[in-house]
C-alpha cells in the first residue's frame, strides 16, 4: 500500500471478499489515492488504526444467501480470525469491493457512527444510501447522488511499478514495432473458453504471426490448463513469447502492456480490458462462448469511449486518451475527505510545491 501504510495521514482499510478481480479493483483505487500529489492534500488528517496489509473477508452460508441488509449479526458469518480484524479504532477510510463485503462496509459505517468514510466498489445489491460512496461501472446501470460510475473497472499502475517493470524488461522498449500483448481469460459465470473458441483464436494468432506481428501471450487464473498448454505450444512453434506463471520467469505483464502497440483481450474480464485501456492500447475484444447483457454493455461503453473494437482477425491501430478511472475516483475521494477534514490554513510565506499542482 506504499505511503498509505505509514502513520501520517488518514488510515485506510482495503477490503475484499478474496476474489482476485475484486481485490485488484480495491488495490488500484488505494494505490491511486496514495499517489504523492493526492496524499499530500490529505496528509494533515490524523488517522487511527493504520493497516499496511489488505483485509480479506470470506463470509459463509447461510448469510451469503441473503442481501447485505438482511444479515443478522454479520460478524458471525466470518471465521473467528477474521472477526478479530473488525474492531475499533475504526479507520478514516474503508474501501471494499464485492457484494459479500457490503454487509461489513455497512456495519463499519454504523459502528463508527459515520466517522469512517465508506467506499463500496461494484453493485452492492442493496440501497446505496448504506454507504458514503458507491463506485460502479456504467454497464451496471446504477444511478444516484452518492454513486459514481466508471467506464470499465478502476485500474491503476503506479510510476514506481512502471519504472521497475521498465528496468527489468528494458530490451522490450526497443522492440515495440508490430508487437501485441494477448491476454487470455477463461471460464466464468457468463463465458466459456471452449475448444472451438480456442481453435479459432489460435488460427488467427498464427496468421498474425505470419504477418510479422510479435505476440506476447499471457493467461489469467481462470484459464483452463488445456488452453494454457495449447497456446504455450503455439507460441513455441511460432517463436512468440508466453508467460503463465513463475516457471516462466519474472512476470512481464506490466512491461508487455507498456511496450506493445496493441492488445488482444478476451471478452470475459472487465479488469483485463480496463488495464489495457489504462495504457491507451488499441484494445481488440476477443470473443468467447457465452453471452451476458452486462458484458455486452461493458464492451459497448469501451467501444463508444474509443478504447476498443471487436477482434475479427486483424490488428488495427488508433489512438485515444488513456482510461484513468481510478485516478478520477481517487480525486473525488480526496475532495470528500477534505469536506470532512478541512486542511489547515498555511501562512502567507508558504509556497505549494509545483508537483502538487
Amino acid at each position: 500500500m506504499g505511503s498509505l501504510s505509514g502513520s501520517l495521514g488518514p488510515s485506510v482499510w482495503a477490503v475484499s471478499d478474496g476474489r482476485a478481480g475484486n481485490a485488484a479493483q480495491v488495490r488500484a483505487l488505494v494505490s491511486a489515492l496514495g499517489e504523492p500529489g493526492r496524499w499530500m492534500r490529505i496528509a494533515h488528517i490524523a488517522g487511527e488504526a493504520h493497516r499496511a496489509d489488505p483485509i480479506v473477508l470470506t463470509p459463509g452460508a447461510p448469510w451469503t444467501w441473503f442481501p447485505a441488509d438482511q444479515w443478522v449479526a454479520p460478524l458471525q458469518s466470518l471465521p473467528k480470525a477474521q472477526r478479530a480484524q473488525l474492531t475499533p479504532p475504526w479507520p478514516t477510510l474503508w474501501i471494499a469491493a464485492g457484494r459479500r463485503s457490503a454487509p461489513f462496509t455497512k456495519l463499519v459505517r454504523e459502528q463508527s457512527k459515520g466517522q469512517t468514510f465508506t467506499v463500496q466498489i461494484l453493485d452492492p445489491y442493496i440501497d446505496p444510501s448504506n454507504f458514503d460512496l458507491v463506485v460502479t461501472p456504467e454497464h451496471d446501470g446504477l444511478a444516484g447522488e452518492n454513486i459514481v460510475t466508471t467506464v470499465g473497472s478502476p485500474a491503476y499502475f503506479s510510476p514506481d511499478r512502471m519504472e521497475e517493470a521498465g528496468q527489468l524488461f528494458a530490451p522490450l522498449a526497443d522492440d515495440t514495432n508490430r508487437s501485441a500483448v494477448v491476454i487470455l481469460g477463461g471460464h466464468s459465470k457468463t463465458h466459456r473458453f471452449t475448444p472451438a473458441a480456442a481453435a479459432k483464436l489460435e488460427a488467427q494468432l498464427r496468421d498474425l504471426s505470419r504477418q510479422g506481428w510479435r505476440l506476447r501471450i499471457t493467461v489469467s487464473r481462470r484459464t483452463p490448463v488445456e488452453i494454457i498448454a495449447q497456446f504455450r505450444k503455439m507460441a513455441d512453434e511460432t517463436g512468440n513469447l508466453f508467460w503463465s506463471g513463475a516457471q516462466d520467469g519474472p512476470n512481464p505483464y506490466l512491461a508487455w502492456l507498456m511496450f506493445s502497440k496493441a492488445a488482444l483481450v478476451t471478452e470475459d474480464s472487465a479488469n483485463m480490458l480496463s488495464e489495457a485501456a489504462w495504457h491507451s492500447l488499441p484494445v481488440h475484444i476477443v470473443p468467447l462462448e457465452g453471452k451476458a447483457e452486462k458484458f455486452d454493455r461493458l464492451h459497448e461503453t469501451l467501444i463508444a469511449r474509443g478504447a476498443a473494437r471487436r477482434f475479427t482477425g486483424s490488428i488495427d491501430q488508433w489512438t485515444y486518451e488513456p482510461l484513468r478511472e481510478a485516478d478520477r475516483v481517487a480525486d473525488l475521494i480526496v475532495e470528500k475527505l477534505l469536506e470532512r477534514h478541512p486542511a489547515p490554513a498555511f501562512g502567507s510565506g508558504f509556497v505549494m510545491p509545483s508537483w502538487m499542482d
